[in-house]
């Protein structure tokens, strides 16, 4: 989930106002004044002049395609089955690397015939087969069973006879897998005998058709681990025939962890990633991926609206505000909370807001940061709150206290939503930009400092249980992603390939400073900000209200639960994204 998706939303939205997550009525409660009594005493009693601001607002701040989800991008085209011609009866399976938003890809053909039943389901004639097998020769008798050990005579010569026979059948002719018999007839060769355990492992796979697609990733992966690679060869083999862009969630994300693993075995250094770089979209296709993800999952809302609740109260009693945001992105996350600050008894404070932005948001946004200045500055004007935006366009690793032009009697809030994983640490670096910039920010006495993160463990892990962890991690991502956009969504490999594939890509196929998607728990972050000289600060019970108002909009799987004074997103049992704040 790369912090790019902060590009996400639209800045206004009618009705429910829940804009970028939060809403405007709950965080007024956390500032101890009501939106609605602020708009009756400003405006005579009317909310409209809001109503027209924000319309005017969304229309300039985004693409008018992407300003809402439109309804036709989830119609229900599903009613119609839709059937790959016979004589072209192949999957598609295109890989990360040569795809792009046209469309283009690399084909692989696998033996199968796919059709889409009415709820979107892949459902493929020969889904079990997984291995080629020779077009004269067959492993099934004459009248269609297949062949069974169990018929196999106990005498053990004749054994070893049909066994060669079948992996002839199998295999072909000329293939030499298993030794010769006498190294059986005698009992089991010492010096062979490691080598005829893998053989008969490959010809039990082989005889089995119904492999799950999680357990050969896996097994692909330790091979890779171990640098054995014929054996990760063949897996990669196997697995080109069962992953699929748009089949399962296992097998979509499969498609792309397979990527990862070629990756690794093809590249080093900075050419693993930039192999697989798929051509970017432009940056109005870009941001309407980001925004469809934005929708359809509660993520990114989650994060915002309690990071945004945490500033609220911490600042409610401040008159002149500083609000530093390591990853500004378009600006999205402060429309809700500049509304509330503005319905204050005795008017709004002063608020200033310093964006730090990296070339991922530029890109999606379209251009520079003043971008998001003027955005603002035209929302604190039509609030009537002072304003000011300051621009730092530096990578977080490169910050220092002049970057950020704090001034004397600011109350200084600092937000880190979904972007502190990407400072390098002490396994990459003896700066350790990720501890450095936590005492950065503690020097400066702020009021509050938000952490929104990914709950996972990637950073110093190795590679094949950093493997583990990311499939077991981003399945619960995708299966997510399946309970709200419909599988036949012609937005969804843009979507899934633009917006998390090359996340997944980069933690399996790259190391050092070239793997820059490192991730940690959060008993690993609460050491380094205890360690920085932090103290937790408890979120209120408001954004915990507020967010289970909102996941009621979302599948019943979601889950949210508050530990320590933090709050956890999951789906069903796997924690997702966690969030809390540090004084």
């Amino acid at each position: 989930m790369s912090s790019q998706l902060r590009s996400e939303t639209s800045f206004a939205r009618k009705d429910y106002q829940y804009y970028s997550g939060s809403s405007v009525a709950e965080l007024s409660h956390l500032v101890g004044y009501s939106s609605v009594q602020a708009a009756s005493q400003k405006h005579g009693g009317s909310v409209g002049s809001h109503n027209t601001y924000d319309q005017e607002l969304q229309s300039k701040c985004f693409p008018q395609n992407i300003q809402t989800l439109d309804e036709r991008r989830f119609s229900d085209e599903s009613s119609h089955e839709m059937n790959f011609p016979a004589q072209t009866s192949s999957e598609q399976y295109c890989t990360l690397e040569s795809s792009s938003a046209t469309g283009g890809c690399t084909i692989y053909n696998t033996p199968s015939t796919v059709s889409f039943s009415p709820n979107g389901s892949p459902m493929s004639q020969q889904e079990s087969q997984t291995y080629p097998q020779e077009a004269t020769q067959s492993p099934y008798d004459a009248d269609g069973s297949p062949l069974s050990l169990s018929c196999i005579t106990d005498n053990e010569n004749d054994m070893w006879s049909k066994l060669k026979e079948l992996e002839a059948a199998m295999l072909g002719p000329d293939t030499d897998i298993m030794d010769s018999s006498d190294s059986f007839q005698g009992g089991v060769n010492l010096d062979q005998s490691e080598f005829e355990l893998e053989s008969w492992n490959q010809m039990m796979e082989i005889m089995n058709p119904k492999r799950d697609l999680k357990e050969v990733l896996i097994s692909c992966a330790k091979a890779v681990s171990d640098d054995n690679i014929p054996r990760a060869n063949q897996l990669i083999g196997d697995l080109r025939n069962m992953v699929s862009v748009s089949g399962e969630p296992i097998q979509r994300l499969g498609a792309y962890m397979l990527e990862g693993l070629i990756a690794r075995l093809s590249s080093t250094g900075s050419g693993i990633y930039k192999s697989l770089r798929c051509k970017e979209p432009a940056s109005a296709e870009l941001l309407s991926y980001m925004h469809i993800l934005y929708e359809v999952c509660p993520y990114f809302k989650f994060g915002y609206m309690s990071a945004n609740g945490a500033i609220a109260e911490a600042v409610k009693d401040e008159n002149h505000i500083h609000i530093i945001d390591f990853q500004i992105a378009q600006g999205s996350q402060w429309v809700t909370l500049m509304q509330a600050l503005a319905s204050r008894p005795g008017g709004p404070p002063h608020i200033r807001i310093t964006g730090i932005d990296d070339a991922n948001s530029e890109y999606a946004r379209g251009g520079g940061l003043q971008i998001v200045g003027q955005r603002l500055s035209r929302l604190a004007d039509s609030c009537k709150i002072p304003f000011e935006f300051h621009a730092a366009p530096v990578s977080g690793v490169d910050i220092q206290f002049n970057s950020l032009g704090v001034r004397t009697g600011e109350a200084i809030v600092v937000n880190f939503a979904y972007v502190l994983h990407h400072m390098p640490d002490e396994s990459v670096s003896t700066e350790n930009h990720r501890d450095r910039l936590l005492r950065l920010i503690k020097s400066l006495s702020p009021k509050v400092v938000t952490l929104v993160e990914q709950e996972s463990n990637t950073n110093t892990a190795a590679f094949f249980p950093r493997f583990l962890e990311t499939l077991n991690y981003y399945t619960a991502m995708f299966e997510s992603i399946d309970a709200t956009l419909p599988r036949d969504h012609k937005e969804r490999i843009n979507v899934e390939q633009h917006c998390l594939a090359r996340d997944v890509v980069n933690i399996i196929a790259c190391e050092g400073a070239e793997r820059v998607e490192r991730h940690e728990l959060l008993g690993k972050w609460k050491s380094r900000f205890r360690m920085a000289g932090f103290t937790p600060y408890p979120l209120s019970s408001v954004v915990n209200s507020t967010i289970k108002t909102l996941l009621d909009n979302y599948c019943e799987k979601y889950k949210l639960d508050e530990k320590d004074g933090a709050l956890y997103l999951g789906w069903m049992k796997r924690d997702l994204v966690v969030s809390c704040a540090w004084v």
